[in-house]
């Protein structure tokens, strides 16, 4: 009898078996899991994305024209397109260290991003003075355009240390005195501020003293009669008010400092590719595309200098044509040889910056006529 209920057991198990063998063979393969969806680009956080906060030095003072029309919308401009992916620490008016520190600041990493005149370190960036050559240039923005295509065809050997993101020559400087001038043997011993540069060679030409010293300390200077005048950019006498204390300009072409700005090449590696490419397009001519400093701008600037009791004097042609020709025999041309001398191409330069000035309208009155 239990053999007969245990041969009915195995029968039953042996059918289930079968059962579910045969079930088994028709099914279809497990359904492979439901991928999650794809996050929408826009949704991705940030920092998933990569972020850059840029700390960014000038020595241009807070309510400085390149501060408030320049710098800070170019900055706002690289936050707003990069969707907050880019943001800026702002550090103005020297707060990391002297003006002729800046590149310096740059190029260690003390800043990411800043404003720098190269013409301040005598020597150290010789080809790249032909930016400050004695042209009249209207706006910082065309001095850009001719600044970055002169980097790209020959100043760039100068910079391999930083990523440069634009430079210029600056636009016309004047001849600012406490005293008017009317002609070359007025000039004759008076102590003029340099910028540096070639500027300080054509002082000395003119029979003038050339003295170096922070912009900070030349209103005083010239209130006191330490100095006599100062040769700089109308933008940066109207800033440092320097119109309270010396009243009087001569319209010649002067020429300004060989300027730009620069991005440490640590913090430009380790930003994201797309961000690179709003760095570059937004910085590429800043003054473009904010209009600050630009030909209307400067025009203002020079209205509010007269507003305020400056005299513009416009040398009469045989008078300017006197300055120019030293110029030309003095600066330009001895700047060339002693780029010849030291076995850098200084006229290859020079025709070089000539050809993009001429494509801009720009004049360069003391190019050696011979050439």
């Amino acid at each position: 009898m239990v053999k007969k209920d245990m041969l009915k057991l195995f029968v039953v198990m042996g059918l289930a078996l079968m059962l579910a063998l045969a079930f088994g063979g028709c099914a279809s393969e497990p359904a492979a899991p439901t991928p999650a969806p794809a996050p929408d680009p826009g949704e991705t956080p940030a920092e998933e994305l990569g972020t850059i906060d840029i700390k960014f030095s000038t020595w241009h003072v807070p309510a400085s024209a390149e501060v408030v029309d320049v710098w800070q919308p170019m900055l706002e401009e690289l936050e707003a397109r990069s969707n907050g992916r880019i943001t800026y620490t702002p550090y103005y008016g020297s707060a990391l260290g002297a003006g002729p520190e800046h590149y310096d600041i740059v190029e260690d990493g003390l800043s990411d991003m800043g404003y720098f005149t190269a013409s301040w370190t005598p020597g150290r960036f010789p080809l790249s003075d032909v930016l400050s050559m004695p042209v009249f240039v209207g706006g910082k923005d065309v001095a850009v355009d001719i600044g970055n295509a002169m980097h790209e065809r020959i100043l760039y050997q100068e910079f391999e240390n930083v990523k440069m993101l634009n430079m210029n020559g600056c636009i016309q400087s004047y001849f600012w005195t406490t005293t008017p001038v009317r002609t070359l043997e007025d000039v004759k011993g008076l102590r003029m501020r340099s910028p540096g540069g070639l500027q300080t060679y054509m002082i000395e030409a003119l029979g003038a003293e050339p003295v170096f010293m922070p912009l900070g300390d030349v209103y005083l200077s010239m209130e006191t009669g330490v100095i006599d005048g100062i040769v700089t950019c109308p933008q940066l006498y109207y800033a440092f008010k320097l119109y309270e204390v010396a009243d009087h300009a001569v319209v010649a072409s002067f020429g300004c400092v060989a300027e730009g700005v620069a991005m440490n090449l640590d913090t430009w590696e380790r930003t994201p590719a797309d961000l690179k490419v709003i760095i570059e397009e937004v910085t590429a001519n800043p003054f473009a595309l904010t209009g600050g400093l630009n030909v209307d701008a400067i025009d203002d600037i020079m209205n509010s200098l007269a507003a305020a009791g400056v005299d513009f004097y416009e040398l009469p042609e045989a008078e300017a044509e006197r300055w120019n020709i030293l110029f030309a025999d003095e600066v330009v041309i001895k700047w060339v040889e002693q780029m010849e001398a030291n076995g850098l191409p200084g006229k290859e330069t020079l025709i070089m910056y000539k050809e993009e000035l001429d494509k801009r309208g720009v004049e360069f009155p003391a190019f050696p006529s011979d050439w």
